[in-house]
């Protein structure tokens, strides 16, 4: 057990269940799954930068990714079908608390100019997308090593019904959300 998957069987389903009036545990949103996902558009133009993405995305994750190959031919962007653009790790369980463990109390720090996530980006199903910029906030990726800053998208899947309810629950786990 991580210390998220503790602090949220102890404290948060506890205070969620009296909040939204749940009448059974079961019934209180847990966090499904978190995607983080990395595109990378000169992975058309020279391969190697999708490894090193690759690489660098399973220092963060400690997990191997997926390789995400495009599905169409686009001729404006010199792109063919079956060429690799991205990869994409979905983390769940211990792996899954280990890494919102880290993203909330060490790489969200380190963003420049944090002033809280925006909370508007529910999709009104219950969960919620976020992106960051670099990938060198992380601690697992040593800087000097770092060919170029890549972007990330992390989707936060819950079984949450309401935004509101995902917006609680994540602010249990210390989501600096506004």
């Amino acid at each position: 057990m991580t210390r998220l998957s503790d602090h949220y069987d102890k404290t948060v389903r506890p205070q969620m269940q009296s909040e939204f009036n749940y009448s059974n545990a079961m019934q209180v949103p847990r966090l499904e799954k978190i995607v983080i996902n990395m595109g990378v558009g000169e992975g058309v133009t020279d391969s190697k930068k999708v490894d090193a993405a690759a690489n660098e995305m399973a220092l963060i994750t400690g997990q191997k990714p997926v390789i995400i190959k495009s599905k169409k031919s686009v001729a404006t962007f010199k792109l063919r079908e079956g060429m690799a653009v991205g990869c994409k790790v979905t983390l769940r369980r211990e792996r899954m608390y280990e890494f919102l463990d880290r993203l909330v109390n060490i790489a969200l720090p380190q963003v420049r100019d944090f002033r809280g996530l925006p909370g508007r980006s529910f999709d009104g199903r219950g969960n919620y997308a976020m992106g960051l910029r670099e990938q060198i906030v992380f601690p697992e990726i040593d800087y000097d090593s770092v060919d170029e800053t890549r972007g990330m998208d992390i989707i936060f899947v819950t079984t949450a019904d309401t935004d509101a309810e995902a917006k609680a629950l994540l602010k249990g786990f210390n989501m600096p959300i506004n």
